[in-house]
């Protein structure tokens, strides 16, 4: 998809955000209301962020050299450009530990998913990946839009379905079926054929409001500060109304006192979400992803409080 983003209008309504029944960030499931929003119908492809960099010249987070002054006593062949890659193991691991198979990889970036040597030849149609919260949010004002709030989100992921695990029901897939791009296979060494890496946007049936992928193949940015739990400080009587996030400070990771980077929320799940793993390419599943940081399964789609007019995108 090369041209302008297809932009889908969400109704107003009250629905059901969060999940009791999953992981513990995802809690407590209460009901929110949200005001009507558009939101494109896809996440923004590899050719549409380059229309924007060829138009704008912008270069993300990943294609900029590092600040010494941020990284005292650090080699200055550390200092380089780069990004965090998916590599798949040679065979299981403890899947207790994550840096098994993502690696630091200089050279890597949207251009370059797998760093030096791949390179955008048959993903045209794929979701951009190795974007910060940063990138996106350029790409959106230069279309005219914004990153959709976590409510916002949730709500086009549910399409129009009350409460369900997934976007389509309440179902897993069953053996035949092609419902999201999720792992399929031994994770994280072994996927079967046509998974394990980014899929063309579009590849799998759309949700009750037509929206595609928001199920798998990439996490998206949201504009939301992450907050371990939500709704603590909203009265138990009532729906709030296009609930935000909390502040740069309360997102910072308590458990990693060391790194005082904020953090934005993550949603949908990706390529890489395993049964076995990862069971969060559900509307509810939320994940912390630090404002700095893009890898090779986070990507995003756009949206707008109100209709818009343009060419942007």
């Amino acid at each position: 998809m090369t041209g302008p983003l297809d932009l889908v209008r969400i109704p107003a309504g009250t629905f059901r955000m969060g999940s009791d029944a999953h992981y513990a960030e995802e809690a407590p499931a209460r009901d929110v209301e949200v005001g009507a929003f558009l939101i494109s119908r896809t996440t923004v492809t590899n050719a549409q962020y380059a229309a924007f960099v060829t138009a704008t010249g912008y270069a993300t987070v990943a294609e900029r050299p590092l600040d010494p002054a941020e990284f005292p006593g650090a080699p200055a062949e550390n200092l380089v450009p780069g990004s965090m890659v998916f590599t798949p193991t040679p065979g299981p691991v403890d899947l207790r530990h994550l840096s098994q198979w993502w690696t630091w990889t200089p050279g890597a970036s949207w251009r370059h998913p797998e760093g030096p040597g791949s390179d955008l030849a048959d993903r045209a149609d794929h979701p951009v990946v190795h974007v910060a919260h940063e990138d996106a949010g350029a790409y959106a004002a230069w279309a005219g839009l914004t990153l959709p709030t976590e409510a916002q989100w949730e709500r086009a992921a549910r399409g129009g379905l009350e409460g369900t695990t997934y976007t389509w029901g309440d179902e897993p897939e069953q053996a035949g079926e092609r419902r999201a791009h999720y792992w399929h296979g031994d994770f994280p060494w072994r996927a079967e054929p046509g998974y394990g890496r980014t899929a063309p946007v579009g590849s799998y049936p759309p949700n009750g409001f037509g929206l595609a992928d928001m199920a798998g193949n990439v996490w998206e940015w949201t504009d939301d500060w992450y907050v371990e739990t939500r709704f603590a400080d909203v009265a138990p009587c009532c729906a709030p109304r296009d609930p935000r996030g909390g502040s740069p400070e309360d997102s910072l990771d308590p458990r990693q006192p060391q790194f005082r980077v904020p953090r934005k929320v993550i949603k949908g799940g990706s390529f890489l979400c395993a049964d076995s793993y990862c069971l969060r390419y559900r509307p509810a599943a939320r994940r912390p992803q630090m404002i700095d940081t893009g890898m090779s399964h986070i990507g995003f789609r756009c949206a707008s409080d109100e209709p818009v007019t343009g060419s942007g995108g």
